[in-house]
């Protein structure tokens, strides 16, 4: 498994930022640039992303294979505790870490992702994960992620232009890919359709000071389940953001802001 890393690799104070689905750990180079100072943070690309290896058996893309590969990595890292924050599915490894009895992550960033995740996101997923979509040329590429994902809200083209030669991979023979193992859609596929994913007891266990971000218009994480988090569990510090929808890309300066604030917090 391959990783970013930022600051003072001697630091002992560390932030893990795990991303989501069909992304990378390079999606956080813009909040690791702005906490470096503080912490080492620690940036992976999850299996069959980016540049860490593919899987032999695709049935393995599934939390609890994430979750024992990041428990290896913070074990290489040689600390006993960790700050945390995931975006999507990275979130979804937090929250089923953080569960856990005698767990290392001591503060959590869940972006936009909770524990309950709609049917109806899972749908519009499925319409382009684990495609094997190529390329001509960047520009190609570059609209194709700018549909796809469309609902990070806007952006200037210089970070759309980011956003998407983090995840664009050349081959040989001159075309572009997606980066991933198109196989990390195997297992959905072969889940039941058409029903939200349900983890209230991962949540209800957590017991860290823990920080929701949400984008306003989200369909993975409603506003219903936003406002029982608040209210349940760690009673996650709820913040959205307008004109957002599934994930805050934690690019723009309000977003980064809200995340510092909340990991520098020392009460």
């Amino acid at each position: 498994m391959a990783y970013v890393e930022w600051g003072d690799s001697a630091n002992p104070r560390v932030l893990i930022c795990t991303h989501g689905l069909s992304r990378t750990g390079r999606d956080f180079d813009t909040l690791a640039r702005a906490l470096s100072p503080q912490y080492r943070v620690v940036c992976p690309d999850v299996a069959g992303r980016g540049e860490s290896e593919w899987l032999r058996n695709p049935m393995e893309y599934v939390v609890p294979t994430y979750v024992a590969d990041m428990a290896t990595l913070i074990a290489r890292l040689g600390v006993d505790e960790v700050h945390w924050v995931g975006t999507s599915m990275g979130g979804l490894i937090g929250m089923a870490l953080a569960a856990l009895p005698g767990t290392p992550i001591t503060r959590l960033v869940l972006n936009d992702v909770g524990p309950v995740v709609t049917a109806a996101s899972l749908a519009r997923i499925r319409e382009y994960i684990g495609k094997a979509t190529r390329f001509p040329d960047m520009a190609a590429a570059e609209r194709y992620v700018r549909a796809v994902s469309a609902p990070f809200g806007p952006h200037s083209d210089a970070q759309w232009r980011t956003l998407t030669e983090s995840v664009i991979r050349r081959d040989p023979d001159g075309q572009y890919r997606m980066h991933y193992d198109p196989a990390i859609a195997a297992p959905d596929a072969a889940a039941i359709p058409g029903k939200d994913i349900v983890l209230w007891p991962y949540y209800d266990a957590i017991r860290c000071p823990t920080l929701l971000v949400r984008g306003a218009v989200s369909d993975l994480l409603t506003h219903e389940t936003a406002m029982a988090m608040a209210q349940r569990g760690p009673k996650a510090k709820l913040v959205e953001f307008a004109g957002v929808g599934h994930a805050p890309t934690l690019m723009q300066e309000d977003q980064v802001a809200a995340v510092m604030n909340f990991l520098l917090d020392n009460k």
